[in-house]
């Protein structure tokens, strides 16, 4: 069997070929890169308002009595904390000191939660969390039954507001609300996103995933909304210093080199706890950084990080052209002693050692 014939389409696969997307292979997935152009695209979220189709992510509910130790034991935040209409950012520690995934934990309800991870990795996820469910703790993947679209940018509340009841403005960062939107009962509404433009994670039902895509769009025409690609989405979350799962953190990667030492929480105990906090104690040998170019290049992953000596000393794990700022931006990791902001680096672009400053994250503040 080919790749191509492996991979899954999203249940609105026509919309977008209809829309002009490129469809390309993402995760398992045949997903749109682009429409336009990624700098367009990526202006509208920065300035008024678009929407990513991102149905291939992951959802697992995990609910009734247990799930909440089953969640302690796999993520590294402190679920405890969570109050029913909120989420938080976490990460499944593997055993040996990397990173299973990244994820989202939502609280629903008193003993329910729904976990959102990463494309690629919902069968390994599945099974790492079933590995340690020993008190036969109730796990569905939903994945299939819900399309998930972020209607991202300063213009979303807006562009939403008209479909729902729910006081957007009101609805805190990382927090939620189950409410109606453009007639469908129970829709997840988020204060969540990957791109730092504002805006929500909708979570619809598939069945009713198209008419609601189509209401979005129609409730959207006075502020120009557009579909948003791939691409976009990967500038958009570079220039906040997000990370991407398989680029900046992977299974052999430490969280704490990753700087998810926030999401950490050594209050409990979770899957591999001692040795991270171990590590902790010692201290990190590397880190995980931001840099801009001083010198035009444009740095791309796996490209070395050197000193001015020409030592390697880090290697670039993600890599663009800024279209806000105008310039290259990177996220890579360094020797501990290299991480400090206002440091001065070299990326070795194409055996060309150009000048990069390391840079306090992120690169664009949030909204702008």
């Amino acid at each position: 069997m080919t790749e191509t014939a492996e991979l899954k389409t999203i249940p609105l696969h026509d919309v977008h070929v209809r829309l002009g997307g490129k469809m390309v292979p993402f995760a398992g997935y045949i997903m749109p890169v682009r429409y336009s152009s990624d700098i367009e695209e990526h202006q509208t979220v920065r300035t008024g308002v678009g929407v990513f189709d991102v149905s291939h992510m992951g959802e697992f509910r995990i609910s009734g009595p247990g799930a909440l130790d089953l969640i302690q034991r796999v993520t590294s935040n402190d679920a405890s904390k969570l109050t029913v209409g909120k989420a938080q950012y976490a990460y499944l520690p593997n055993g040996a000191g990397g990173v299973v995934d990244d994820l989202l934990v939502y609280r629903l309800g008193e003993d329910d939660y729904m976990l959102v991870v990463n494309a690629s990795n919902i069968g390994k996820d599945w099974d790492w969390i079933a590995s340690h469910n020993r008190s036969g703790v109730r796990m569905e993947n939903i994945s299939d039954d819900l399309c998930l679209f972020a209607v991202q940018g300063p213009k979303a509340i807006d562009t939403l507001q008209a479909l729902t009841d729910v006081n957007l403005s009101a609805l805190q960062y990382y927090s939620f609300d189950q409410a109606d939107l453009a007639g469908v009962p129970r829709v997840i509404i988020s204060a969540t996103g990957y791109t730092g433009a504002g805006g929500f994670e909708i979570y619809v039902p598939t069945e009713q995933a198209e008419e609601v895509w189509h209401r979005i769009f129609e409730a959207g025409k006075p502020f120009n909304i557009k579909p948003i690609g791939l691409g976009a989405r990967d500038t958009l979350r570079l220039e906040m210093g997000y990370c991407l799962y398989g680029n900046d953190i992977d299974d052999t990667t430490s969280p704490l080199e990753a700087g998810l030492g926030w999401v950490t929480k050594f209050t409990k105990d979770f899957v591999n706890s001692g040795n991270l906090k171990a590590e902790k104690e010692a201290g990190v040998k590397r880190k995980l950084v931001g840099f801009t170019m001083e010198e035009r290049g444009i740095p791309r992953s796996h490209y070395d990080i050197q000193d001015e000596a020409g030592n390697k000393i880090g290697e670039v794990t993600s890599g663009t052209q800024s279209p806000t700022l105008g310039v290259g931006i990177g996220l890579g990791y360094v020797q501990a002693e290299f991480a400090a902001p206002g440091t001065n680096v070299f990326i070795n672009v194409r055996n060309k050692s150009l000048k990069a400053k390391v840079v306090k994250l992120p690169f664009v503040s949030k909204g702008a």
